[in-house]
């Protein structure tokens, strides 16, 4: 059981989230552990709308704000947070709505009473409340957690959650080669590979559609599964 304090480094990567960026900073900023400090890392990934301004108006709501000068991707952005991050274990947040901060402090639980290396927040089992979503977006998670579970040997509900935490010296951001959709199937593969302490927590989820900004598709669920059989043949 933990009972010195530890920091947690939330990565917030940002593009063109001009309606919920601040919001969501005020949300995260309102959440208060026990023995958890927080280190809150917003990257603008080249964004073109309001982003940028809201961002600079409201230093007050992060620790270190990162600007890429164009537009790299998730997963590059992703890269340029956990360079800067020195916290003992990541977060990753979303900047739209779509997971609430509430939730933090489930997801510490683990880690504060069992040491836990990695801890994942599954939409899956007994959330307080699921917003219904796109079929196919379902259907190829599912396909995509069984894939995972086949080839780790784990039992994970939802591997393509918004909330991940883990334990930041089991990942090498240097060392990560993608750095698109497939980007969290490297970094879970890594850690599993790399630690034995995994646990679930249910958590809510507040789905956007496309019109509102949703950016995953169900093509990308092929890259997924190949980056997860290359991670699992890779001695890396």
């Amino acid at each position: 059981m933990l009972h010195k304090s530890l920091k947690l480094s939330i990565i917030i990567p940002v593009y063109n989230e001009e309606n919920t960026i601040i919001p969501l900073l005020e949300k995260v900023n309102e959440q208060k552990i026990e023995d958890v400090e927080l280190e809150i890392i917003v990257i603008d990934d080249g964004s073109t709308d309001k982003s940028p301004d809201l961002l600079k108006d409201n230093s007050n709501l992060y620790s270190k704000l990162i600007e890429l000068s164009s537009n790299i991707g998730k997963g590059g952005a992703v890269k340029a947070g956990l360079k800067a991050a020195n916290g003992e274990y990541i977060l990753f947040q979303d900047a739209d709505l779509e997971y609430d901060p509430s939730d933090y402090n489930k997801l510490m639980q683990p880690i504060k009473k069992f040491n836990a290396d990695l801890v994942v927040g599954s939409r899956l089992i007994a959330p307080p409340l699921t917003r219904v979503h796109y079929f196919w977006n379902k259907k190829g998670n599912q396909l995509i957690t069984s894939v995972f579970n086949f080839l780790n040997n784990t039992t994970f509900t939802d591997i393509y959650t918004g909330y991940l935490v883990y334990r930041r010296t089991l990942i090498d951001p240097e060392k990560l080669g993608s750095v698109g959709w497939e980007q969290q199937a490297e970094i879970l593969s890594k850690i599993v590979k790399a630690s034995k302490v995994y646990y679930e927590v249910p958590i809510s989820y507040y789905g956007r559609t496309y019109e509102e900004g949703k950016k995953i598709r169900p093509r990308h669920v092929i890259g997924i599964i190949l980056m997860m059989i290359k991670q699992k043949l890779s001695s890396n």
